[in-house]
């Protein structure tokens, strides 16, 4: 029997999966929150601070932390640096200072940097996604529920 340790892999990195999973985590809070806060409710001193600083932690993980952690792992981990050159498979994109046919010298480096700018641009599309969501999360249900009203205000009801 060949023992694994799977904490040990080069892919497998704690931190980033942590910073991962509780950013997505803090994201499905604010959802169950919302779904569960009536519209229009007002918002006290208190709600507000800690609204603030949730949203000040959930930024502060997921655009400082997270990429951090990423960086951290693929630098020391994976080794992925300025010298650490791509080759492709088979050598195809071998470039030309070492030998091959490529003018462009491909460095992990800038696999790295490309992979974490995905990342930024993965959660400010879901931030932008909630901020867009949490300001409509009520429309459909006025619209149902509201009555035509009269000159009066008072709502026209048609008896049967």
């Amino acid at each position: 029997m060949i023992a694994v340790d799977v904490l040990s892999w080069p892919g497998f990195n704690q931190a980033f999966i942590a910073a991962f999973l509780a950013s997505l985590a803090m994201i499905g809070v604010v959802v169950l929150y919302g779904k569960r806060r009536k519209v229009g409710t007002p918002v006290t001193w208190g709600e507000a601070m800690l609204a603030a600083t949730f949203i000040f932690w959930m930024l502060f993980l997921t655009y400082g932390i997270l990429p951090h952690q990423f960086i951290d792992h693929a630098d020391k981990n994976l080794g992925w640096a300025k010298d650490k050159l791509i080759f492709g498979p088979g050598g195809i994109l071998k470039p030309e200072s070492a030998g091959g046919w490529n003018p462009i010298t491909l460095q992990y480096e800038a696999v790295r940097d490309t992979l974490v700018v995905l990342l930024h641009a993965l959660f400010f599309g879901l931030h932008m996604w909630l901020a867009v969501w949490w300001q409509k999360r009520g429309e459909g249900d006025a619209a149902k529920k509201e009555l035509p009203t009269s000159t009066y205000g008072r709502p026209l009801v048609k008896k049967a």
